[in-house]
């Protein structure tokens, strides 16, 4: 299969919402309500942002979104990858161990401590292919706090 990966850059707008669209499928999304074009441009122009995307003939195929935490245990931050999808038709096709290969080498180069990811444990899969790219899992208790907003 022929694709490439590419960090999206903050005028690459089309090509996020594109993610965003493989995302809900994907996901399952329902009742979503994709923000305002404006909104999602602020976003990826961020500098604590990053999109990687997976392409075929210029067309979004998979990516990931992922956050830069700054800490205070270190002067080198953390990097949480948020989301990770790919369209399904392209699944177990090696797309997402490309995505994080390139996650992981982006971040080595700008000096990054360490990336990280969160997946249910009920989600077999997902722990199977995170363990797959070489992931190493730990034992965690994940809590939120609706605030109805």
């Amino acid at each position: 299969m022929n694709f490439k990966i590419k960090k999206l850059q903050p005028h690459e707008i089309n090509k996020f919402i594109a993610l965003i669209r493989v995302l809900e499928d994907v996901f399952e999304t329902e009742n979503f309500h994709l923000p305002k074009k404006n909104y999602l441009q602020q976003l990826l122009a961020k500098e604590d942002f990053m999109v990687f995307v997976a392409l075929q003939n210029d067309n979004v195929i998979g990516g990931l979104t992922a956050y830069t935490l700054q800490q205070y245990y270190s002067q080198k931050p953390l990097i949480y990858i948020y989301d990770l999808a790919v369209k399904r038709v392209f699944q177990r096709q090696g797309i997402g161990k490309k995505l994080i290969s390139a996650i992981n080498n982006y971040c080595k180069e700008i000096g990054v401590e360490e990336v990280f990811v969160q997946a249910d444990e009920v989600d077999d899969y997902a722990l199977d292919f995170y363990r797959s790219t070489g992931g190493l899992a730990e034992k965690v208790v994940h809590f939120t706090y609706p605030l109805n907003t």
